[in-house]
């Protein structure tokens, strides 16, 4: 569970004859994710592609390009073999819809051009002038463009390239006909209207007035979309005709492409071939299996390695794996070939392993996450990320154990974890992608915890009456923004800071574990010395030596008595817990640690390690930011509904509680005196809904609103805090990421597969 699927790096071999045949059997058990050959042998070069793939890439291309014009989805493929005479159907498709799809460019192209040649007439209809009179003069210039009239008649009066001209306007444009002086230069109305801002529109070609003109262009416009809609029902008729056969093509011709190419990733000679690849060490058999019932004794087949990796995708510990491969008898020209190039390779350092075998390819292992069902969606957490290398542990459990529990924690409100458990249903029952489906289901788990939590702090859309209905007014937890309950505030703050140490220490666990592959020193100086550092100081802080520089909290929440929140009798540690074992913890995690950073970067590790020794210190504190979100969400939540409801004080013997007006506006409780005996002092907001009818329909608005808000904001801080104590606080501690997914030849085996 926290570790990857076990993988096994295994060598198939054999010679070229019966290399189609293996490679047809790997990709059908879809099992092997291939290594690629990167022709370090002597001798052994990358295999040559099977006869025929080029044509085959070639009809995939095409197949995929009608795939695209078609917009067909997977789902529609047909079942079955192809059969004889597919090529010329696919040849009569392809030409079918080439021909549609050239006509269809043709039809858009001149589409744009009728929009062009409307857009540029429309000035022209505004002026009302029949297009012909704007052109063909020789005596006279004529311009029409869009401008100021007064700016644009100044500029042509002032001209002395011009004796004469008339000016005529329809909305903003402007047609100016001119008469020309003797000596004028080509473009006199031009050249009189620079410094002007002025846009000038070219007349079009044709003798028609202008509104015939427009009117011949939108016939035309209309003629050219019936075309395309002509054209669209065509395409359409040919998806639904076509579409399963063009998908099941598609998928027969992957294959042969992926089978044709595969000697590309092969070591190969004249004669015999090597491929390497990674499979679930629990699938070995069955390779050997099927392989021996397809080629029999022609091939042989070996389990290089069966091991953990370090973090370079090394063998840290091997096992003897002796399976007696399926290799014959006696030894062809083919096996003598390889067996030289595996002592060659041994040479030249290929890894080897107890049995004797070599791995010629050294590439990492891919990586198959192997979690439970419940936690599968959360592997999108950690994806987001990256993938968790072969040789360290998943911490996808911890996410599904803790992040749904914080988000819970902080929010913890039944109402709007109703919501957000309905919110991620509608996402995993409504959508296919595994990514948003992922989401759902993590919408569906922090809802559920919100909705526990709610239950236990006796609220419903920050209403204290579930606290009223299920516990008789005392919920066995309260978020302490009141201040009768202020001192459950300060207890959070504490859980916080609990949370934290928890977290954090299970992140230096997790790393220990990873470094392990260093030996036990090296993974205790980068990981338990800084735990026992992080631990002594914070028993240190819990203890009563020195108790005079804490604060008094530390030593009452948890105690017993009026002041403490919760009584669990803990009045904090002993004098001699806190000298004979927080202080003694803290000196060996420091002096431990600094030693490990020595270890790495010299004397100036003495620095290093000294400043970074406070962050045991600061990264616990920021667990605080649990304490923080639950206090701003419910205080937000108190304000919406005290602007709706209305809220007055009742002062009791342990302090001030706030009441909304549900049942009773809050001005007639001050009035009445009392509240269960207990005196109301003051109304601190009287509600819009006790304000007559207008405003409680503000009000409802406001309230409605202000959830909705509420809501979303739960999910950009209880959400991304939450996703940030996992990220940078727990992961720092262990996670790198980096792996590769298991991509087996022949098909994607998800990590959903079982």
């Amino acid at each position: 569970m926290l570790r990857p699927e076990r993988m096994s790096k295994v060598s198939v071999a054999g010679s070229k004859g019966v290399m189609p045949t293996v490679i047809e059997t790997v990709h059908e058990l879809s099992l092997v994710h291939l290594s690629d050959y990167d022709g370090s042998w002597e001798a052994f070069d990358n295999g040559d592609p099977i006869e025929g793939a080029d044509e085959a890439s070639e009809k995939l291309v095409t197949v995929r390009a009608l795939q695209s014009t078609l917009d067909l989805s997977a789902d529609e493929a047909e079942s079955g073999a192809l059969t004889s005479g597919w090529q010329d159907r696919l040849e009569e498709i392809r030409t079918r819809v080439n021909e549609l799809d050239d006509r269809q460019t043709e039809i858009d192209d001149e589409l744009r051009d009728v929009d062009e040649r409307l857009d540029r007439v429309a000035p022209f209809a505004e002026l009302g002038i029949d297009l012909d009179l704007l052109s063909g003069y020789e005596t006279v210039d004529v311009l029409v463009g869009e401008g100021s009239h007064g700016d644009v008649e100044s500029a042509v009066a002032d001209s002395d390239e011009i004796r004469a001209f008339e000016t005529f306007t329809g909305g903003d444009v402007v047609a100016i006909v001119a008469a020309p002086t003797e000596d004028a230069g080509e473009n006199p109305i031009d050249d009189a209207l620079v410094g002007v801002e002025f846009t000038r529109y070219e007349v079009p070609d044709t003798d028609q007035s202008p509104d015939d003109y427009v009117a011949d262009l939108k016939r035309r416009k209309r003629d050219l979309g019936s075309q395309l809609d002509e054209i669209d029902a065509e395409l359409e008729e040919i998806k639904r005709e076509e579409g399963g056969f063009l998908l099941r093509v598609e998928e027969e011709l992957t294959v042969e492409v992926q089978q044709a190419e595969a000697p590309l990733q092969f070591a190969t000679t004249d004669h015999a071939f090597v491929a390497e690849g990674w499979l679930p060490t629990e699938e070995y058999d069955r390779l050997v299996e099927t392989l021996s019932d397809a080629v029999g004794g022609s091939v042989e087949v070996e389990e290089l390695v069966r091991a953990d990796y370090n973090d370079e995708g090394y063998p840290t510990r091997t096992e003897e794996v002796d399976h007696g491969g399926p290799g014959g008898e006696d030894e062809t020209s083919e096996e003598e070939e390889r067996e030289v190039a595996t002592q060659e390779a041994i040479a030249d350092g290929g890894t080897t392993t107890a049995s004797g075998g070599v791995v010629t390819m050294a590439d990492d292992p891919p990586v198959v996450q192997d979690n439970v069902g419940p936690a599968k969606p959360f592997e999108f957490l950690l994806r987001l990320i990256d993938r968790p290398k072969y040789s360290e542990l998943d911490p996808t459990i911890v996410l599904l154990l803790t992040f749904p529990a914080f988000y819970g924690f902080m929010l913890g409100d039944l109402g709007y974890g109703m919501l957000y458990t309905a919110a991620g249903y509608l996402l995993y029952s409504r959508f296919d992608e595994d990514i948003i489906r992922s989401l759902g289901v993590i919408g569906m788990w922090a809802g559920g915890f919100t909705m526990l939590f709610g239950m236990l702090y006796g609220e419903i859309f920050g209403l204290h009456v579930l606290g009223e209905v299920l516990f008789g007014g005392s919920p066995p937890l309260h978020k302490g923004i009141q201040p009768v309950f202020s001192k459950y505030g300060q207890a959070w703050l504490l859980v916080s800071v609990f949370i934290g140490l928890g977290h954090l220490t299970l992140g230096y666990i997790f790393g220990f574990v990873n470094d392990l592959d260093h030996g036990v020193a090296d993974a205790y100086f980068e990981n338990g010395s800084w735990a026992l550092l992080m631990i002594g100081v914070w028993i240190w802080i819990f203890s009563r030596h020195g108790e005079g520089a804490k604060p008094d909290f530390l030593f009452e929440l948890f105690g017993s008595g009026s002041e403490a929140a919760f009584e669990l009798g803990f009045n904090g540690f002993a004098v001699e817990i806190g000298k004979f074992v927080g202080l003694p913890l803290l000196a060996i995690g420091f002096v431990t640690m600094v030693y490990g950073e020595v270890k790495h970067y010299g004397a100036l590790g003495i620095i290093i390690g000294s400043l970074e020794s406070f962050n045991v210190f600061g990264d616990v504190l920021s667990y605080l930011r649990i304490a923080a979100v639950i206090l701003a969400k419910a205080g937000m939540a108190f304000v919406v509904n005290m602007l709706f409801f209305g809220v007055y004080v009742v002062e009791t013997d342990h302090g001030a509680e706030w009441h909304f007006g549900t049942t009773h506006a809050p001005k007639h409780m001050l009035h009445e005196g009392t509240y269960h005996g207990h005196e109301v002092t003051e109304v601190m907001f009287g509600g819009l809904l006790h304000g007559g009818i207008v405003m409680a329909l503000i009000g409802v608005i406001i309230l409605v609103l202000g959830h909705v808000v509420v809501l979303l904001l739960g999910i950009t801080s209880a959400g991304l805090q939450g996703i940030r104590l996992e990220y940078v606080e727990f992961f720092n501690r262990f996670y790198e990421g980096g792996g590769r997914a298991f991509e087996p030849f022949g098909g994607i085996r998800s990590d959903d597969d079982s």
